[in-house]
């Protein structure tokens, strides 16, 4: 999210996780002068998360500690090394796994005992924003103890059959294009059918 209005009335729907991309090549690219003007006026109960892509550690704390944000979810090829290293920084780490046609579970292992959270995302070209599914029953046999959340091209409709996963390791989803207006701006309207359709029941 990158327009303070937006931020803020996407946050007056309350979720449990705002996200702001500090990737410079993305189209979502945030400045952080806007972060850090529309954080002070946010719930504290909302959990704040820098996007990243292979960014230097350095600057990953750097930017975390000096905006206050929560966690860092980590799009690259960020080794276990250097998430170990941010959360030794006292930020959580959002460790983000690329899912093409097939996806091998083991890949995840090395990073069982340095991400508190993984997430799962359709493999593109870029590093997100595909607006695109991938096949969750890669997913069935995850089996570690890590929680993680759901990702691709998530809309209200998807809602349902997401509920319907039987793995209790899966916390939530993250979502981005298929609620948007433009890269960036979010569809109050969407969010919050989708915010409501997923806490119910």
């Amino acid at each position: 999210m990158k327009d303070p209005q937006n931020i803020n009335e996407v946050a007056s729907l309350a979720p449990d996780f705002l996200g702001f991309i500090f990737y410079k090549k993305s189209a979502r690219y945030v400045d952080e002068e806007i972060v850090r003007k529309t954080l002070n006026q946010l719930p504290s109960n909302i959990a704040r998360v820098g996007v990243f892509v292979d960014e230097t550690v350095e600057k990953v704390m750097e930017i975390c500690n000096r905006l206050g944000l929560s966690h860092a979810q980590l799009h690259g090829k960020e080794s276990p090394e250097y998430c170990t290293q941010i959360q030794k920084a006292g930020i959580s780490v959002i460790k983000v796994f690329h899912m093409g046609e097939t996806f091998d579970l083991d890949q995840i292992k090395p990073y069982e005992n340095c991400a508190d959270l993984l997430l799962f995302d359709t493999k593109t070209k870029g590093y997100g924003g595909s607006g695109k599914h991938f096949d969750w029953n890669l997913l069935n046999t995850y089996t570690s103890a890590i929680p993680f959340l759901l990702s691709g091209g998530i809309s209200a409709e998807d809602i349902s059959k997401i509920k319907e996963l039987q793995i209790p390791q899966l916390l939530g989803i993250d979502v981005n294009s298929r609620v948007e207006i433009s890269p960036g701006n979010k569809d109050l309207n969407k969010v919050k059918e989708l915010i409501l359709k997923t806490r119910e029941g």
